[in-house]
């Protein structure tokens, strides 16, 4: 049963990378997913620098909860593996994450910016602005910038007291977004909205620099009617 499980891993996440480049949010090899089974205590992660067109859910790493790959003869696992263990550690909520060079949410984390919430397409998804990580310093990129990466993510959350769960993404100062989800699917989802609020987001300020964010109930409207207790959109 348990290998059966994993092999059901692989496939989620083999299709999940796959729908990357599909949905615009990646070229070459810029982007991987991860999934985490907590109970059997693995993780499964797109291996590195593997062209898409010749990826294969075989190829698909099997880590344990440190990052510890299990087979010594599969490849190597993304290089941003140990970002997807910090996440995963601090963020017990999340079952998968998605990192890419999406070319909006790339725009904001390059300018060092939040991503403001200036309607109910950004509302629907994210409760409040995505916020914009610090920029990390040369010890923390010199010493394990894959961890730091991580550890600065968590670090924002923790500082300006968000909710992953509610805000699932973050732009990394200088380097890109990350999101994530309940599943493999979701998380993508996320990744896909997150940069087309980003564009959204950059044309709205374009057409009027001294816009603000959305009023607050509205933003409250549009997040709630989705997510919570008392969400009524879709079917159920």
């Amino acid at each position: 049963m348990t290998n059966q499980v994993i092999e059901a891993m692989k496939e989620r996440v083999y299709q999940a990378n796959l729908d990357l480049p599909k949905e615009g949010l990646i070229k070459l090899t810029w982007g991987n997913v991860s999934e985490i089974n907590r109970e059997l205590g693995v993780i499964v992660i797109k291996p590195s620098g593997v062209d898409y067109n010749t990826m294969q859910a075989k190829d698909m790493v099997v880590t344990d909860l440190e990052g510890h790959v299990l087979d010594e003869n599969s490849m190597k696992p993304s290089s941003d593996l140990a970002t997807h263990v910090a996440l995963y550690q601090a963020f017990e909520g999340i079952h998968a994450i998605v990192h890419t060079h999406s070319t909006n949410a790339v725009k904001w984390a390059q300018a060092r910016r939040d991503i403001p919430a200036y309607g109910t397409t950004h509302a629907d998804t994210f409760y409040g602005a995505v916020p914009c990580t610090r920029q990390l310093t040369e010890t923390e990129i010199e010493e394990n910038y894959e961890l730091n990466t991580g550890r600065v993510i968590i670090e924002t959350f923790k500082t300006r007291q968000l909710d992953p769960m509610a805000c699932p993404g973050v732009v990394v100062y200088g380097h890109g977004p990350f999101t994530w989800g309940e599943t493999c699917t979701k998380a993508v989802q996320n990744s896909v909205v997150l940069d087309e609020v980003a564009e959204m987001a950059l044309g709205t300020e374009l057409l009027n620099p001294s816009i603000t964010a959305i009023d607050q109930y509205l933003l409250d409207k549009h997040y709630f009617r989705k997510h919570g207790a008392n969400a009524y959109y879709g079917q159920g």
